[in-house]
């Protein structure tokens, strides 16, 4: 029997070489051979990219129970008020724009619903003490009350509000700021937890919508004066006063909710604003930035700008949400960065496992001012940062194949501006 399978193996073998040998460029369109894609690659359809979001929202559902069990709440895998949830809400009010399922809607309104009318359970929506308490949240619940004007969130909207206008740490000249690990400390995560409310709570307290346009462009030009390294096209991580140069560590995620600000604010200010051309200047400028750190698996590293650092989901999540979103906004070209969405949510696609766990994500992170403490952050399943991206990503990709022309051409995917048919542009005949 052994010698029967030695046999078999070197028959297989030598009919493998002879095969391989018979390939070549005299007698073989080797330009159709198919490359050995680890992720995927191609144009996904819209079904595909709506089961895949699917997948994600079936084990997250069940996961945030929202009812009282022996009169407190029911603890699950992901705390409903935390700004990670916070992400949540906002992408499944997106994912419920893009494919008018209800349910993503449905999931929002049952959760917002039982922490408003059991506030009194979560410290962080009676008593918030850091934007990471209010900010998340109080966006989400914005887009759901401007959604749906019937919902009673407008009086816990106020009072997050108050915090983040009125009681948050801020530098001399109105940035926000942090006492913590050092006095007068900018996080670039505040970006999102302070500045994404601000713009949002213009579509809700409208009487005073000027007030948060302005208090937002400013906010984003306070970050971009610390945080901005044009050279690089990226955002440091932290910034310490008091330091006398200023270290630049490009977290992928924290550069992650600086674009996603950029695009949160862009979709509320007014066309004429003033500040929004520079907001729209900032944002294309990351964006390229962004794409030419991408990888050949579709996505970026923990520090973007160091190859050895391991590849993370939640900010590649969060760059093909922004990517995609900018296109379909008409803010980028659609036939330059469609294809890096594309190759992103592939990436992403590939982090999710069989029960819709979103894996390769980042932990809780702090700011730190050396390579290994961002190198070694842990990777975890329960790392709540990656549930939102993935699904906002989704989203906006479908979104992004609703709304644009993606084909496969001599096996690239391409963008075109209308159906290539109508310009007669010519196909390989490989589809």
């Amino acid at each position: 029997m052994k010698q029967k399978n030695i046999t078999l193996l070197i028959v297989v073998s030598i009919l493998a070489i002879n095969s391989y040998a018979q390939q070549n460029d005299s007698n073989t369109p080797l330009h159709l051979l198919k490359p050995a894609y680890r992720n995927g690659y191609g144009v996904p359809t819209i079904d595909e990219v709506k089961a895949t979001v699917d997948k994600v929202f079936h084990y997250i559902e069940p996961n945030t129970p929202a009812r009282l069990v022996d009169g407190k709440p029911e603890v699950g895998a992901f705390r409903l008020t935390s700004y990670e949830w916070g992400v949540t809400y906002s992408a499944l009010l997106a994912a419920y724009n893009s494919t008018g399922d209800a349910k993503y809607r449905d999931y929002v309104f049952s959760r917002m619903n039982f922490f408003v009318n059991h506030a009194e359970h979560y410290r962080q929506v009676t008593d918030p003490h850091a934007l990471d308490d209010a900010g998340a949240v109080c966006a989400a619940m914005c887009k759901a009350l401007v959604m749906n004007p019937k919902l009673n969130y407008r009086k816990q909207i106020d009072h997050y509000m108050d915090y983040i206008l009125h009681h948050e740490y801020r530098l001399a000249d109105g940035t926000f700021a942090r006492k913590r690990p050092m006095y007068n400390s900018v996080w670039l995560d505040d970006m999102f937890m302070g500045i994404s409310p601000i713009a949002c709570y213009a579509m809700v307290d409208k009487s005073h919508a000027n007030e948060y346009y302005t208090e937002a462009v400013n906010q984003i030009l306070g970050f971009k004066k610390r945080m901005w390294v044009p050279e690089k096209k990226l955002f440091r991580h932290g910034w310490v006063e008091s330091m006398q140069s200023h270290p630049a560590f490009h977290w992928g995620r924290a550069n992650g909710w600086a674009i996603l600000t950029l695009c949160e604010v862009l979709d509320v200010l007014p066309e004429n604003y003033p500040g929004r051309a520079e907001v729209l200047s900032l944002l294309r400028e990351h964006i390229e930035g962004l794409a030419a750190l991408q990888g050949g698996d579709g996505f970026w590293h923990q520090l973007l700008d160091r190859n050895d650092s391991y590849l993370e989901t939640s900010a590649t999540a969060i760059y093909t949400y922004c990517i995609a979103h900018a296109i379909n906004k008409g803010w980028i070209d659609a036939k330059v960065y469609g294809p890096a969405a594309v190759l992103g949510w592939h990436a992403v696609t590939s982090k999710i496992n069989a029960e819709g766990q979103v894996e390769g994500v980042c932990v809780g992170t702090g700011m730190g001012f050396d390579p290994a403490f961002y190198y070694y952050r842990p990777v975890n399943v329960f790392a709540a940062h990656g549930y939102g991206p993935a699904i906002w990503a989704g989203a906006e990709i479908i979104q992004l194949l609703k709304s644009q022309h993606p084909r496969m051409n001599d096996s690239a995917v391409l963008f075109y501006d209308e159906e290539p048919q109508a310009k007669g542009a010519i196909f390989s005949v490989e589809k």
